[in-house]
C-alpha cells in the first residue's frame, strides 16, 4: 500500500506485530478522532538464514520503514509467556531490536498485551484474530482483508495505542520510551549529583 499524505496536525502511530520469520506492520494517521489508514503488510524472513542476519534485518527494514513514515510513535505487542522457551528468546530479541530502531531515532515506545489489544478493539479479550481483523475492517474502511493476519494485528495495536491516548489512560507514556521524552515528561525525576550541586 502505498504512503498517503499527511498534514502537520496528525499524529503518526506505527503499530508493529514483532516475529523473526514474519513481522507484521501497520501506520494510521490521527487526526483527532479520524484515523487513516497509511500502510499495512507483512515483512517475511527467511527461516533458513541464521538467526542474527535476520535480527539485523528486522532492525534495517523497521529503520527505512521509520525514515519513510516518521511517526510520531511506535506501538508494538508485549511478549506473552508460553511453553517453549526457545522461541519466546527469539521473539525477545525481535521485540529488543524493533524497539532499538524506533528508539535510536527517539521515537517513544509503548507495548501492549494481545489481551489488552483484542479488548480495546472489539470489547473482548478473547476474540480471535479473525474477528479483530473483521472490526478493523469497520474502522479503517478497507475492503479486502490482509493475507496474513499479522498485519491485521499490527494494525490493531497501533488504533489500540491510539485509543489510549484518547482515554488519557496512555497519557503518552509507555513502558520503553526515549530518555528525551521521558525527560521531558518527568522534570521533577532528575536528580543533581554532588559535582553539579558544587
Amino acid at each position: 500500500m502505498a504512503k498517503v499524505q499527511t498534514t502537520n496536525s496528525e499524529m503518526i502511530i506505527m503499530g508493529i506485530d514483532p516475529g523473526t520469520i514474519v513481522m507484521g506492520y501497520g501506520v494510521i494517521a490521527v487526526h483527532g478522532q479520524q484515523i487513516k489508514l497509511l500502510a499495512m503488510g507483512s515483512i517475511h524472513f527467511d527461516s533458513s538464514e541464521d538467526h542474527m542476519l535476520r535480527i539485523k534485518k528486522i532492525y534495517d527494514r523497521l529503520s527505512s520503514m521509520i525514515q519513510e513514515f516518521l511517526p510520531d510513535c511506535m506501538a508494538i505487542e508485549s511478549q506473552f509467556f508460553g511453553k517453549n522457551v526457545q522461541s519466546m528468546l527469539k521473539l525477545g530479541r525481535a521485540q529488543g531490536v524493533c524497539m532499538a530502531a524506533a528508539l535510536n531515532k527517539d521515537i517513544p515506545v509503548v507495548e501492549y498485551s494481545p489481551k489488552k489489544v483484542k479488548q480495546s478493539i472489539t470489547g473482548n479479550g478473547n476474540a480471535s484474530k479473525e474477528q479483530v481483523s473483521a472490526m478493523l475492517q469497520r474502522i479503517c474502511k478497507f475492503d479486502e482483508s490482509p493475507k496474513y493476519l499479522d498485519a491485521s494485528d499490527a494494525l490493531a495495536i497501533a488504533i489500540c495505542h491510539h485509543y489510549q491516548l484518547s482515554s488519557g489512560i496512555a497519557s503518552g507514556r509507555g513502558r520503553a520510551n526515549s530518555w528525551n521524552s521521558f525527560i521531558k515528561q518527568n522534570p521533577e525525576r532528575i536528580k543533581s549529583t554532588k559535582k553539579d550541586l558544587k
